[in-house]
């Protein structure tokens, strides 16, 4: 997203704001959904075509 900040929201099924949460964060693009550690954010984060996001949550449910 050149030129562009992404926003960033955690998941509805990320743990509370404790020492040992595990947060995912999410950023929904236009065609793509970006994936980060809430805790690591400079880490660097993950994009994949929404269906494939979509393929993925349906598999966990």
């Amino acid at each position: 997203m050149a030129g562009r900040e992404r926003k960033w929201f955690k998941s509805s099924h990320s743990d509370a704001d404790t020492e040992h949460s595990t947060c995912v964060e999410i950023a929904l693009e236009s065609r793509t959904t970006a994936v980060r550690d809430s805790k690591a954010p400079a880490a660097g984060h993950l994009t994949v075509p929404h269906p494939a996001w979509s393929a993925l949550l349906s598999s966990l449910r």
